[in-house]
């Protein structure tokens, strides 16, 4: 499996927070079947604005920290902002393993009316948004059929491996099962911020996820399309 979405560079963001407890999470990683991680570190004006460059230097230490053990990629999980355009020309932030597609995270509590426009700007620049964890947002929660809609407009869907057992709440859960079954989901992730997390949770999350959608679309929303990200395919 490779991981696409992880807050694992210490002491940049809401997630791990030393670089013991970040190589503890390589290994539960490891552990867990996991042969790649992209380090999505948040990126939000205002807030979490670390340059580009640290987080590649970090990642490149933690890779010679742990050797072979998982290939490592930077990243970053970038909150919508009518700026990110002018953002992604600064070389502010960092797409996926330096591929076309970024990892986009929207309001959890409100809608925005500006998506289209950002949308726009990213397709002008031949990027691809990939949209973090849809069904935790309330919008989403209120009305699943949304995210086709943002399909449709040539989004793709990351869903949290964590939402399956309920970790982020009842609603999260009915919803992911939903998306899962409508065949809206695109990537499955951790969105790990620490030891002791959902990387301990995967064998049994992975027996309930090939239950719901069979082994074959399992590894294709785990691994097939990951490593497409990873290759700089289209998916």
């Amino acid at each position: 499996m490779i991981d696409i979405h992880s807050h694992l560079i210490p002491n940049v963001d809401d997630g791990s927070r030393s670089v013991e407890h970040t190589l503890e999470c390589f290994r539960e990683a490891k552990d867990a079947g996991f042969t790649d991680i992209i380090l999505t570190s948040h990126y939000m004006t205002n807030n979490y604005e670390t340059d580009p460059n640290e987080l590649i230097t970090w990642k490149n230490k933690l890779q010679e920290q742990i050797g072979s053990e998982v290939k490592l990629h930077s990243g970053m999980e970038i909150y919508i902002c009518n700026e990110l355009g002018e953002l992604i020309k600064d070389k502010k932030i960092l797409t996926l393993a330096n591929s076309k597609y970024i990892l986009v995270e929207l309001p959890m509590l409100t809608s925005i009316n500006y998506f289209d426009y950002v949308r726009y700007h990213c397709e002008t620049m031949g990027l691809k948004i990939i949209m973090a964890h849809p069904e935790r947002y309330k919008m989403v929660q209120d009305n699943p059929n949304i995210v086709k809609e943002y399909i449709d407009k040539g989004c793709l869907m990351q869903c949290n491996f964590g939402s399956i057992t309920g970790r982020y709440g009842k609603e999260a859960k009915k919803v992911v099962k939903h998306l899962l079954k409508k065949d809206l989901v695109h990537f499955m992730a951790s969105d790990c911020h620490h030891k002791g997390g959902v990387y301990l949770d995967i064998p049994d999350i992975m027996k309930k996820l090939e239950k719901m959608v069979g082994k074959e679309k399992a590894y294709e929303i785990t691994t097939l399309n990951q490593q497409k990200i990873l290759n700089n395919e289209d998916i």
